[in-house]
């Protein structure tokens, strides 16, 4: 199969989720795609983390959440897009016309891979390794999912650009808490927790939910915003 006959299936991939009739809609998906909108989880996870860990080890937690996104980020804007300059799909010069846009919603850079889909992911796996709780992996992934999806919705990547971007940040997120854990391990006293109010590595059930609330405020927030915005 050669490159032109995978950048239409790409593209008839992209016609399926992209866009939709509904104002609505078209206002929820590019709110809920900036990350500022997300700052209630981003505090949410900061929180977690120096509630359920010494100084020491917060500042590797930091650290490595750091290094996820200079490794995802710096690869993907500062390597790869460059490299590949693929034009973005609401961009390109031949089929640009056929993709369903959101008005506000632009960027001249270019498509390959998308940096969304590997931020997102590279932090959802290395929270998710951290704290080791099924309905926490639950919702962090589902939220970088999300997000990729939202990239496609609105023509700012073609699917196989999200599916890239989800597979390094996948690799960036498992490689770091791989490093993060060989260092925890050095610097921490080896316990054991057993209580039923706690994950295996340590973290309060009830501090977890309160991440998982502020996920979920950060998409009513989202939901007010497009609501306040096409009435």
């Amino acid at each position: 199969m050669d490159w032109q006959r995978i950048s239409e299936i790409d593209r008839e991939l992209l016609y399926f989720f992209n866009g939709s009739d509904s104002l609505f809609f078209d206002s929820l998906i590019s709110t809920l795609t900036n990350g500022w909108v997300w700052l209630p989880l981003y505090a949410g996870l900061l929180y977690i983390v120096a509630k359920n860990n010494t100084a020491q080890q917060v500042m590797l937690t930091v650290g490595a959440v750091a290094v996820c996104l200079l490794l995802s980020e710096g690869m993907a804007e500062g390597i790869v897009k460059p490299l590949v300059a693929r034009p973005r799909p609401l961009n390109d010069p031949v089929y640009g016309h056929l993709i369903d846009t959101v008005p506000g919603v632009v960027s001249s850079d270019f498509s390959f891979f998308s940096a969304h889909s590997s931020n997102t992911l590279s932090i959802a796996v290395f929270f998710s390794l951290l704290i080791r709780k099924r309905v926490f992996t639950f919702f962090m992934i589902g939220w970088s999912l999300f997000n990729g999806y939202s990239r496609l919705y609105l023509g700012m990547h073609y699917p196989f650009d999200v599916l890239a971007g989800l597979m390094w940040g996948g690799m960036v997120g498992a490689s770091v808490y791989w490093v993060y854990y060989t260092i925890y391990k050095r610097i921490s006293p080896r316990q054991n927790f057993i209580s039923s109010q706690y994950t295996k590595t340590g973290y309060n059930l009830e501090d977890i939910d309160v991440v998982i609330c502020l996920l979920l405020a950060s998409v009513f927030l989202g939901l007010i915003i497009s609501l306040m915005t096409i009435l």
